[in-house]
């Protein structure tokens, strides 16, 4: 007789970004750079994101994206409607159980998933 075979687990998600509110983009990329090993994967006069080997962190001007931590999870559609960003990217913005925004990301929009 032989063990039923146990289904694997889901994957758990992972963190994409983490944003932090700045007063100027350009200003914080030129410090984060000239401080810090990353590189810059998408900047303008608004919002940048800052790559790293483990995760990437955007920085966000006031007003425009509130800090967040941003995760890759499949099915994030099912947090709402996904709206798409000017880089490509989906994403829904919905709250954790104490105030704290947290922008669930389709894995698709990522190239990740």
């Amino acid at each position: 007789m032989s063990q039923p075979q146990s289904q694997p687990a889901p994957a758990l998600d992972a963190l994409h970004h983490v944003a932090l509110q700045v007063e100027d983009v350009a200003r914080a990329v030129s410090w984060y750079t000239a401080h810090l090993r990353c590189e810059v994967s998408w900047q303008d006069s608004t919002w940048a994101l800052l790559r790293f080997a483990n995760v990437s962190l955007a920085l966000v001007l006031p007003g425009q994206h509130p800090p967040h931590v941003a995760f890759a999870v499949e099915g994030a559609e099912r947090h709402g409607a996904l709206k798409t960003h000017r880089d490509g990217t989906r994403s829904v913005y919905i709250h954790d159980s104490e105030g704290n925004a947290v922008e669930c990301m389709d894995p698709a929009s990522l190239g990740e998933g």
